[in-house]
């Protein structure tokens, strides 16, 4: 092979690589942004919603609306410095207590509840941001 076509063949072979390399380049800078965007996004959802996967200690469980107040207000004066919650899923009512964001926090209060609250459980629930 002559000198010229030997340069020409290099050429060409490192102008193909250096193409190849750049269109792969702006695919992943495009795959970036992408993920980028789709972070922020996730970062917009959650700060709007204020609220996480946690644990709460249930203290009641019934269908008389007047007794999960009752027990809330109890709950509420014994422990001031504990969010109490009250909800209502058709035909209960659940007063909840606590924004634990690990098991082992909400098993250290129930155990703190001792026996006042004795049917008093743990359960998964969104709990506000600390």
């Amino acid at each position: 092979m002559q000198p010229k076509a030997i340069l020409f063949s290099l050429f060409l072979m490192i102008s193909m690589i250096s193409t190849n390399l750049m269109a792969q380049d702006n695919g992943m800078r495009k795959t970036d942004s992408l993920a980028n965007a789709l972070v922020d996004r996730h970062k917009k959802v959650n700060a709007a919603k204020m609220s996480m996967p946690g644990y709460r200690v249930q203290v009641y469980f019934g269908s008389e609306r007047s007794k999960a107040q009752e027990i809330r207000t109890d709950f509420l004066q014994a422990y001031p410095e504990i969010t109490a919650y009250m909800v209502y899923h058709q035909p209960y009512f659940k007063v909840r207590v606590g924004d634990f964001r690990t098991r082992l926090e909400a098993q250290g209060f129930l155990k703190k509840l001792g026996d006042r609250y004795t049917t008093a459980f743990i359960v998964q629930d969104d709990v506000k941001l600390p």
